[in-house]
């Protein structure tokens, strides 16, 4: 004998007729509804049947009468999801959460075949992590969210200002070494964010008196590392800033296996001070990024678009520190 079971949605009619009870008083518990003289016992019962029920909060008629989703739509660039970006997006998760709102992240593909999420969830807010891409504003536009962060008719504001780069180039200056190269990654999908990080290094090296700084963008091989050192140390280079910890543990551990002694030999800085830099041997000298503050602040920002909160400032989370460890040591 077979057995359907109906996928039909649980409504609040169902629980009103379950209950023998109007439909409007569901209706009033079931959103929260202020202002209504609704007994705790009666409140009580419509929660119960509707736990029992199966029943479902229907997002979009939700949204339709509040004229809120309570959904933050974050839009990710195609980047690895690396420890820092995973640790933004839980704290601002949390934050959110806190507030009432549900952080939901989506990564458009250059395919492009799946219907873009905004135009399914009727999200209170769109934010991205870097400029939307062209169309993508007026995409979610014609899906009716008129709130976008950033605003892509606001005026273009300054470069982050990455101050990682400078600190590392600054800090191997200051152990003496001056003659420094920078380690890029070779994932097209960081390119954007390796050619701002090489550009503010060399900022920082032409602000110290030194030369533009030698560079290559390296896979996270021995074979791709151990070329770079090999053309590094020939041309003289005592000192290696790397894009990030990833970089810095593939440098280090080729040199190490090519029969160098490190730091004495080369020193190595990398950047983000991921769990990687503390348990590598010899242990990563890096740049901290306040991963926790940041996410905080990206949260702060969509509830000041959707409550019309005052922005949240740009403080200490949005600043960068020095790590010295064990694998940069002074020239000489």
């Amino acid at each position: 004998m077979s057995q359907t079971t109906s996928t039909r949605r649980v409504t609040a009619a169902d629980i009103a007729r379950s209950l023998g009870i109007s439909r409007a008083t569901v209706g009033f518990v079931l959103n929260d509804t202020p202002g209504q003289t609704i007994s705790e016992a009666t409140r009580t019962r419509v929660l119960d049947e509707a736990k029992r029920l199966g029943y479902r909060t229907n997002i979009a008629a939700r949204a339709l009468a509040s004229g809120r989703s309570r959904i933050v739509l974050l839009v990710l660039p195609d980047w690895p999801l690396d420890f820092n970006l995973r640790r933004n997006i839980e704290e601002a998760s949390l934050a959110l959460d806190e507030a009432g709102y549900a952080l939901i992240t989506y990564t458009p593909h250059p395919t492009g075949h799946s219907r873009p999420l905004w135009e399914k969830l009727q999200p209170d807010v769109v934010m991205s992590m870097t400029p939307f891409a062209p169309g993508q504003a007026e995409s979610i536009r014609a899906a009716g969210v008129t709130r976008l962060i950033p605003d892509p008719e606001a005026p273009v504001g300054e470069e982050y200002p990455e101050e990682g780069p400078v600190l590392q180039v600054q800090y191997l200056v200051d152990l003496g070494h001056r003659s420094i190269a920078f380690a890029g990654s070779a994932d097209p999908r960081v390119a954007d964010l390796v050619a701002l990080r090489r550009r503010r290094a060399n900022d920082a090296a032409l602000a110290l008196g030194l030369p533009p700084l030698p560079s290559s963008d390296i896979q996270l091989t021995d074979a791709s590392a151990g070329d770079a050192i090999d053309r590094w140390r020939e041309a003289g280079v005592t000192a290696i800033a790397a894009y990030n910890d990833d970089v810095a543990a593939a440098l280090v551990g080729a040199g190490l296996r090519m029969g160098l002694t490190l730091p004495r030999d080369l020193s190595v800085i990398g950047h983000d001070d991921t769990p990687l830099a503390s348990m590598f041997e010899p242990r990563l000298s890096t740049i901290s990024v306040n991963t926790v503050g940041l996410g905080r602040y990206l949260a702060g920002l969509a509830l000041s678009a959707v409550e019309n909160r005052p922005l949240p400032p740009a403080g200490p989370e949005l600043r960068v520190a020095l790590v010295p460890r064990a694998s940069t040591a002074p020239l000489g």
